[in-house]
């Protein structure tokens, strides 16, 4: 039985046992051994491009100037220049603001009466300017200037006048008062002369303060120009169509 322990079993320890840790020892890194070529670390992998960091020294763009002929254009509040330019050779029915042989009614508000009361002044001064007598005018005060329509309308319903001036102010608040009388008197006013045929001048200031309707208180005679004009247009198409009825 101990015979057959002795003998190598299988060939397992053919190598002397000097060779074996020898080639341990090379395995483990020693000289003779070519080492495997090392992988490429991560950091040798190419890396992606970085974002180009924005330049500091860069000024910041400016806003867009706006041009000086755009900045110069009209704003809502500014009328356009220019007058109408009518083709030859088309007939014409042009009203002119003048005041012969006319009756005019005038509606003024009370409220607010330092403004309105120098409306009334310019009105009256712009229809004597024009030839219209004391005698044809007839002058209504009311409240306010949400009393104007209902004024006009009796005014023109009477067919003594061939037109109306409506004078009032109406200044902004804190509340939404002035957005109802402002909205009601013109649409008012506007009823009146649709209804009648009789044209309704509007004479109302609506401004956000005092000083604003100092400074347009020529509304007045211009109110004054645009009702004898109107009247003089219609004057004018009762005259061509009682013509064309002959």
């Amino acid at each position: 039985m101990s015979d057959g322990l002795d003998q190598p079993r299988l060939g397992l320890n053919e190598e002397p046992e000097e060779e074996r840790r020898e080639d341990v020892w090379e395995n483990a890194g020693g000289e003779d051994e070519p080492e495997p070529e090392a992988e490429p670390a991560a950091d040798d992998e190419p890396e992606p491009e970085a974002e180009a960091e924005p330049d500091t020294d860069v000024e910041p763009e400016e806003e867009e100037e706006v041009p000086a002929e755009e900045d110069e254009l009209p704003r809502l509040h500014e009328h356009a220049v220019g007058e109408l330019q009518i083709p030859d050779g088309y007939g014409v029915i042009e009203g002119e603001p003048t005041g012969s042989r006319r009756a005019v009614g005038i509606v003024v508000a009370r409220f607010n009466g330092e403004l309105t009361g120098e409306l009334l002044r310019r009105a009256l001064d712009e229809l004597e300017r024009l030839g219209v007598g004391r005698e044809a005018v007839t002058v209504i005060p009311v409240p306010g200037a949400f009393e104007l329509p209902l004024a006009a309308m009796a005014l023109a319903k009477t067919r003594r006048y061939s037109c109306i001036v409506a004078l009032g102010a109406v200044v902004r608040g804190e509340t939404p008062h002035f957005e109802f009388v402002a909205s009601e008197a013109a649409s008012g006013l506007q009823l009146a002369g649709l209804e009648t045929g009789v044209p309704v001048a509007f004479g109302v200031l609506t401004t956000e303060n005092e000083e604003q309707a100092k400074a347009r208180l020529d509304k007045a005679s211009e109110a004054v120009r645009t009702a004898l004009e109107m009247a003089d247009v219609f004057s004018q198409l009762r005259a061509a169509a009682g013509t064309a009825q002959q």
